[in-house]
């Protein structure tokens, strides 16, 4: 589906009745990703247009905006037959490891414009790069810890609420774990790399990873303390 026919104009009550009923299910059902990511959009979108106006001062962030690639099957299963040492190929060994699928992330529903609903949906789909980027699992402490580099980089409520959310599903050593090691580390890693919604991914899939890496500014996470 294309961005502009997924999307559902609201209007402000609209809006709250979505945002309120998003954050109650999210709540209660933490797998819901499509309530989560309702509560995103519906919340979002002063964040949204703040990394737009970078995203417009950036050559590669417009190159982005003219271009509007997809993070999708179509658009980036080359990355499958890359050489091992590129960042392609290791974001197809982190998919393809997991089972996990390009297309699985549900369209942008709820922004006013094409535009900002474009922006939204990168965001949606540069999630998985950044967990290869940084080096994160997809347990909760590596997803909670990716929420935290999110906020840092977008400034999106969703994300902090996020990590309350996962939070309180930590037992007591995860919740150990993830306050001495990993939140540290990703407020730190978030604020010092480079505006990652201004990088066209697309481009640098052939590159070595750790080449990328040090040019963008990347901290990956820490060990997994003994």
């Amino acid at each position: 589906m294309t961005i502009e026919r997924a999307r559902v104009p609201l209007s402000r009550w609209q809006q709250a009745a979505v945002a309120v009923g998003s954050a109650v299910g999210a709540l209660v059902n933490p797998r819901r990703a499509d309530l989560i990511a309702a509560l995103g959009e519906t919340t979002g979108k002063p964040a949204f247009e703040m990394v737009l106006e970078r995203m417009k001062k950036s050559p590669e962030g417009r190159a982005i905006l003219l271009d509007r690639p997809r993070v999708v099957s179509e658009q980036v299963g080359h990355a499958w037959d890359l050489p091992d040492n590129t960042f392609g190929a290791a974001y197809a060994k982190f998919m393809g490891s997991r089972n996990f699928s390009p297309d699985d992330r549900p369209p942008v529903r709820f922004m006013e414009t094409d535009e900002l609903a474009y922006v939204a949906t990168r965001a949606r789909e540069v999630h998985d790069l950044w967990h290869t980027l940084f080096g994160l699992p997809t347990n909760l402490i590596g997803e909670s810890a990716l929420k935290v580099i999110e906020f840092e980089q977008m400034y999106l409520p969703m994300c902090m609420l996020s990590v309350v959310g996962g939070t309180v599903r930590f037992n007591e050593k995860q919740r150990s774990m993830f306050f001495r090691h990993y939140f540290p580390w990703a407020v730190r890693a978030g604020r010092q790399c480079t505006d990652l919604m201004c990088v066209y991914y697309e481009r640098h899939f052939d590159e070595d990873l750790e080449q990328v890496r040090r040019k963008w500014g990347i901290i990956t996470a820490p060990q997994h303390p003994k």
